[in-house]
């Protein structure tokens, strides 16, 4: 090899001989066409430096992503220094186009939180519909599967019937994001949502393409309403409901998710936590405990009217309320609250969660209603 070529031939020869294997190849293309557009594309790779690396992690942390008009991520910045280091690595140990790394002498950027988005009961019921009306029954199936599994989007795309067992409900992904096989257990809900696909013996159980799905997902939102989710969410989602559920440990957990150490799921201790406190309670305030879970705020929208003021509570159907004044309105809805979750609880009734409601309301005219407050200002 030429001695002298410039970052972007060593770049495009590490991309043929290294990149081109990876199971992340399609994403690692974009870093380096990104990396050889940028100024270090032009110099000479012996003779690139610290600085220079530094520079470009400054410059490309200062760019607007078009897509999102916000600056590029810090994650993207480290991800595309790791692959300059990689390939200056492999550069000067088997390829004698340089002879140091200058990208470990130079501080990456600090890695960002994970993200901690939770879906809400009333997005998911929104998305569950829009989904389930939707002209391809396959988005909702695969919105099922990856709440209810834990599942990457690439490993629910990738589904083949040979590795599905319905009966048993296990599904099989012999390829995984880090290269081992895993089994995964299908809840009830997971196995229909497969079921309602059309069960066959072999082949791909979805049509799906990645680009298809992100671009439907993108339209859907938009559709709806709902800012800040990205489907990847729904797999934290799940693991976030996992943890909750108290009783699998994390390394079950793990088995599940496919995380290969414990300290990726660092960021769920503080659910696992949460089912710690209500056990140490033990059951000595258990039924007191179990009332006041139910006694919450819900939502209700305020409407004025001529002769009255009219309160609506959105979770609960047919629960309106009509009074001369604001503070005698919010006083009877408050009431009716309190009534309502009492009765359906001695009743056995199912007890909705705030904000499912699918009706669309002035957020303005939203208030929340305590069913124990004493008063409304």
């Amino acid at each position: 090899m030429d001695k002298n070529q410039k970052l972007k031939e060593t770049l495009e020869h590490y991309r043929n001989r290294v990149s081109i294997l990876k199971k992340g190849y399609a994403q690692e293309r974009y870093r380096i066409e990104q990396l050889s557009r940028s100024s270090l594309g032009n110099l000479i790779t012996r003779e690139i430096t610290s600085v220079d690396v530094a520079t470009y992690r400054d410059q490309r942390l200062a760019q607007i992503n078009p897509k999102t008009n916000k600056n590029i991520s810090a994650a993207t910045v480290r991800l595309e220094m790791s692959l300059l280091s990689n390939c200056l690595d492999i550069a000067r140990i088997e390829w004698g186009v340089c002879d140091s790394n200058p990208v470990k002498n130079v501080k990456k950027p600090k890695t960002p939180p994970g993200r901690d988005r939770r879906l809400t009961a009333r997005e998911e019921r929104l998305i569950l519909r829009y989904c389930h009306n939707h002209s391809n029954p396959e988005l909702y199936s695969i919105v099922i599967l990856a709440l209810e599994t834990a599942m990457r989007q690439g490993e629910i795309l990738k589904l083949e019937w040979e590795h599905i067992n319905l009966k048993t409900r296990i599904a099989h992904l012999p390829e995984t994001k880090n290269g081992t096989k895993r089994d995964v257990p299908l809840s009830v809900r997971a196995r229909d949502a497969l079921i309602r696909l059309g069960a066959k013996t072999k082949g791909r159980a979805l049509s799906y393409s990645s680009n298809g799905l992100k671009s439907t997902w993108r339209f859907m939102l938009i559709k709806l309403g709902i800012e800040d989710l990205h489907f990847h969410d729904l797999r934290h989602e799940s693991i976030s409901r996992l943890v909750e559920l108290g009783t699998l440990d994390l390394l079950e957990v793990a088995a599940i998710s496919g995380h290969k150490s414990l300290s990726m799921l660092k960021r769920y201790t503080h659910l696992r936590a949460q089912r710690l406190v209500r056990k140490l309670e033990g059951n000595k305030h258990k039924g007191k405990q179990a009332v006041l879970d139910n006694l919450i705020p819900y939502p209700a929208s305020i409407e004025e009217h001529p002769t009255h003021i009219e309160v609506r509570l959105l979770d609960f159907e047919g629960l309106v309320m009509h009074a001369p004044s604001r503070e005698n309105a919010i006083q009877a809805a408050q009431d009716t609250l309190l009534r309502k979750i009492l009765t359906s609880m001695r009743d056995a009734k199912p007890i909705p969660q705030p904000d499912q409601y699918l009706d669309p309301v002035d957020e303005a005219k939203v208030v929340m209603i305590d069913p124990l407050a004493s008063q409304y200002a």
